[in-house]
């Protein structure tokens, strides 16, 4: 269970850092790999679309970003997957197309 202690970056013996530090030593970071512009805010959001956009399920993104509910993270994301209707409409196609081939054989006999 997560407390008001927990943090996502701590020095070692658990306390929090200091405000700006994470963002701090995230710029330098960037600037050396020739990031100029790129918040780690911007990373986060950049890692959680690449793997939804990979078909990761929407729940392990959720757990891995530590949004309280799923509703989050499909509220937030779901727009950046290309063809989601598409997709299911495919899916569908796939178990619904053999089953009614099946049945008109069957009819035509």
């Amino acid at each position: 269970m997560l407390t008001d202690d927990d943090f996502v970056f701590s020095q070692i013996d658990g306390k929090p850092l200091l405000p700006d530090s994470i963002t701090h030593a995230w710029m330098v970071l960037a600037r050396r790999c020739g990031l100029k512009g790129i918040r780690l805010h911007d990373a986060r959001h950049t890692h959680a679309s690449l793997m939804l956009k990979q078909g990761i399920h929407p729940k392990i993104v959720q757990e891995r970003l530590g949004h309280a509910s799923i509703k989050m993270t499909l509220d937030t994301y779901s727009h950046i997957i290309p063809g989601l209707q598409q997709a299911a409409a495919n899916r569908f196609d796939e178990l619904i197309v053999p089953t009614v081939a099946k049945s008109e054989t069957i009819l035509s006999r």
